[in-house]
């Protein structure tokens, strides 16, 4: 059974359609939201395997496995591909696969013709509860993650949770990263509260996409409320970044995020904004997605704040979104000698539980 869930943007509008083979519904869809197109350029990867049909003549792209792919020169490339495909801005591009593709394509296709539309085939667990959802769009740069991109809506996000079954466990993982900061957020919307773990894999799409439009559909552009949806990412990207510089850190985005929930609840408390029974919560909502929290041993605290200081919430100083009595919430002018003492919290206690499990 399909589900739907809407994205009220006014002339923005569009539905996230979950189910089981809901790619096969491609044709129709691009039919009814981009009726103007005559051609179709489809961007993925060579190791996603889903084949889709637009319903029009069409072209496919490969761009690079992994991360890697986000780049400025990768953009460069698509949309000279959509010009030699004789793409108009009245066709349309269609992104096959995880986060990494419909960032890309979608920030590719905002780029072109000065704004071309284009529909997302979300392919993994992180696409479908997060990424493909919401319209930013972007690439990095060596100084950090997404720091160049666009808001650019898509006209529709189909989101197959048949094509999951083929997942690796890491890229579970990077997905269950993402479910477990919708957990955390204390957002209910029409179609239920927060997803858990033992929630069927269906309804859990359908809670994490339904919280992400209610926010999304409040704040567009990320004027304020849309910054919760960063919950955790502040030092996940700072440690993503850092994994550019130093192949030893070896994390996906997910696995990423919970290390930062896990931190932005320790320095919450830290700040005496919530007790230790609020910290566990956060152990245990991570934990039950089978997720780590212990802090990647070999990163630097001084590369890691010179990361945190470029977040994209960060206006000349530390901003967090942490945890509080009001709930959680965007909180600016962090003391960094508070953001290094936690980080060094994090650092004995994934020391000490080292020595507990090799102890007999």
């Amino acid at each position: 059974m399909t589900r739907v869930v809407p994205v009220a943007l006014a002339e923005r509008s569009y539905d996230v359609l979950v189910g089981d083979g809901v790619r096969h519904e491609l044709a129709r869809v691009v039919a009814e939201v981009v009726p103007s197109a005559r051609r179709a350029v489809v961007v993925t990867q060579e190791g996603i395997g889903v084949e889709v049909d637009p319903g029009l003549p069409t072209e496919v792209v490969t761009v690079p496995d992994g991360e890697s792919a986000k780049s400025l020169s990768q953009v460069e490339e698509l949309c000279r591909r959509f010009a030699r495909a004789g793409l108009s801005r009245a066709d349309v591009v269609v992104a096959v696969g995880g986060g990494v593709v419909t960032d890309l394509a979608g920030f590719a296709a905002a780029s072109f013709q000065r704004g071309t539309p284009y529909v997302n085939v979300a392919t993994s667990l992180l696409a479908q509860v997060d990424a493909a959802i919401g319209g930013k769009t972007g690439v990095n740069l060596p100084e950090g993650k997404n720091l160049v991109g666009a808001f650019w809506q898509p006209r529709a996000v189909l989101c197959d949770t048949g094509t999951l079954a083929t997942l690796a466990p890491r890229e579970w993982a990077s997905g269950r990263g993402e479910v477990a900061k919708y957990g955390l957020l204390g957002i209910t919307t029409t179609f239920g509260g927060a997803p858990t773990a033992e929630l069927p894999i269906d309804e859990q799409v359908v809670r994490c996409a339904a919280i992400k439009a209610d926010v999304v559909v409040s704040d567009e552009r990320e004027g304020d409320r849309r910054m919760l949806l960063n919950y955790g990412h502040t030092l996940a990207h700072a440690l993503e970044a850092a994994a550019f510089d130093d192949d030893t850190v070896d994390l996906r985005h997910g696995e990423a995020v919970a290390v930062g929930l896990v931190f932005a609840a320790l320095l919450a408390r830290r700040l005496g904004r919530i007790d230790d029974a609020r910290v566990e919560h956060h152990r245990r909502v991570v934990g039950a997605f089978d997720l780590a929290a212990d802090l990647p041993s070999g990163v630097l605290p001084d590369e890691l704040l010179s990361f945190m200081g470029r977040d994209k919430k960060a206006q000349g100083d530390l901003t967090f979104v942490l945890d509080g009595p009001d709930g959680v919430e965007v909180v600016r002018g962090i003391d960094r000698s508070d953001v290094v003492a936690t980080l060094a919290d994090m650092e004995s206690t994934h020391h000490r539980g080292t020595a507990t499990r090799g102890t007999p």
